[in-house]
């Protein structure tokens, strides 16, 4: 299941995140990377030790948390810390599967599915785009600032050289209290049909019986500690 939500990050978020950058210091990406996507990973990041690194992170999880449709979707049960990276011209992150359990011992996280917020303007660069290979296809994406794509973190992806300009973004893995990618997206299109339905005919019979069923079957799912 991949969903891109719009407006992740207000206005007056964005610019502060893109004024952090400019004064943020950057480390090589590879530092972060496993051993084989070390070989594939040309980009930067923002050193995660930085003053300018925790300021963004937490404006890019509270942006997280309130994303009502990220939420439902996701249903997420614990988060990584966000990274930040930058793709400058000739930059690229080769074809790749993302490390399965990120952190140590007492704040590890099974990398459920990943997160990518935009923060340039599309128009600002060539080439970049993430590309997610699933079911036999390759499908690309290349948002607009402040918009965040959520894809299974199980699935090979990459990013495209960049040709022009700099390519920025806010990532993060997510634990889902769902574990099985499957049962995640059958209870998404429960809670879309539910919300679909309210919106049309508000709390009827056929609402009630959806959101039993949904919430019956989160109730079956769920890997709560």
């Amino acid at each position: 299941m991949i969903i891109c939500v719009p407006n992740v990050l207000a206005a007056d978020e964005l610019g502060t995140i893109r004024k952090e950058l400019e004064h943020a210091p950057f480390v090589d990406g590879a530092t972060t990377a496993g051993w084989s996507a070390r070989e594939v990973k040309r980009n930067q990041q923002v050193d995660p030790r930085s003053d300018s690194h925790g300021r963004m992170a937490d404006i890019m999880r509270n942006a997280f948390l309130r994303n009502g449709l990220l939420q439902a979707a996701l249903l997420p049960a614990a988060t990584t810390m966000a990274m930040f990276n930058r793709y400058g011209t000739g930059m690229q992150y080769g074809p790749h599967v993302d490390t399965a359990v990120m952190g140590g011992m007492g704040s590890a996280v099974r990398s459920d599915i990943a997160i990518t917020l935009f923060l340039s303007d599309p128009e600002s660069y060539d080439g970049g785009e993430l590309v997610v290979h699933t079911s036999g296809m390759e499908y690309e994406f290349k948002l607009k600032a402040g918009e965040a794509i959520a894809y299974p973190a199980n699935t090979l992806h990459h990013v495209k050289p960049v040709t022009r300009g700099v390519r920025q973004a806010g990532i993060m893995w997510v634990q889902s209290l769902v574990r099985d990618p499957a049962r995640r997206e059958l209870l998404w299109d429960l809670e879309s049909a539910k919300r679909q339905i309210f919106g049309k005919e508000g709390k009827t019979e056929t609402f009630d019986a959806i959101s039993r069923s949904h919430a019956n079957l989160l109730r079956m799912w769920a890997d709560v500690i």
